[in-house]
């Protein structure tokens, strides 16, 4: 049975890492004395040592030691063998180049379809819906495909913002741009804001934290989802 954390973020204003989902993580993860870790989604600025190193040290203090995939001559495999898996955020686009190019793509389909506890963030949950499609991140690396997990039955907006009253940004919305998304695509988009997750047990898929999500269809107004809201009728 699938068993998934998707979070909008890592870190909340004012806190530390995952500091806000600890007590849900030790739950998630109470079977697991250790985790393989992603890093894949970093671009630069940190190497995938030093990504790896700090959410090690985060888990240290929920007893789970970290080792990530990049420390692994076969990363398929490592997946395959992980008592639970990570995938953080950075870019999209590079996250998803990556997960083909390693054969990781399939495999943590598998794991997690399989059982394997999994958690993402930002980047590591945009890829747990149907495409990458509504994503933030600029296109850096093209990707061999779009297509991503398919955890939930529906795209993901993490970090989603609403309009600012009284902004005189001109620019486009995050409405807009998935409203742009839905001339083309059909699938739903559940815009998280920051502080929400979606816990999914098998095909049960519940809106957690404090705060609504936005959800999107085509051809209808968007609509607010109440925080213990249950979305797995959603298709």
């Amino acid at each position: 049975m699938k068993k998934l954390i998707i979070a909008s973020t890592s870190t909340l204003h004012g806190g530390g890492y995952l500091e806000y989902l600890l007590p849900t993580l030790q739950k998630h993860f109470a079977a697991c004395k250790s985790l393989l870790f992603i890093p894949y989604a970093r671009p630069g600025g940190i190497t995938h040592e030093a990504y790896t190193a700090k959410v090690a040290e985060t888990f240290k203090t929920i007893g789970i030691t970290v080792r990530g995939v990049h420390e692994f001559d076969d990363p398929v495999a490592a997946v395959a063998d992980a008592e639970a898996l990570f995938t953080g955020g950075g870019n999209t686009f590079l996250l998803v180049t990556q997960l083909y190019k390693t054969g990781v793509m399939d495999a943590l389909k598998k794991a997690v379809n399989s059982g394997t506890p999994y958690l993402g963030s930002s980047a590591g949950s945009n890829i747990c819906g149907m495409t990458m499609q509504t994503t933030n991140d600029m296109p850096i690396i093209y990707p061999p495909s779009f297509d991503t997990l398919g955890f939930v039955p529906f795209n993901l907006n993490p970090h989603y913002l609403d309009p600012q009253p009284g902004s005189t940004h001109m620019g486009e919305t995050r409405e807009t741009r998935i409203k742009e998304f839905h001339v083309f695509n059909a699938q739903p988009v559940l815009g998280l804001r920051e502080g929400s997750w979606l816990e999914v047990n098998g095909d049960e898929i519940i809106l957690r934290g404090e705060l609504t999500a936005r959800l999107f269809r085509q051809g209808q107004e968007p609509e607010e989802v109440e925080a213990g809201s249950e979305l797995g009728w959603l298709k």
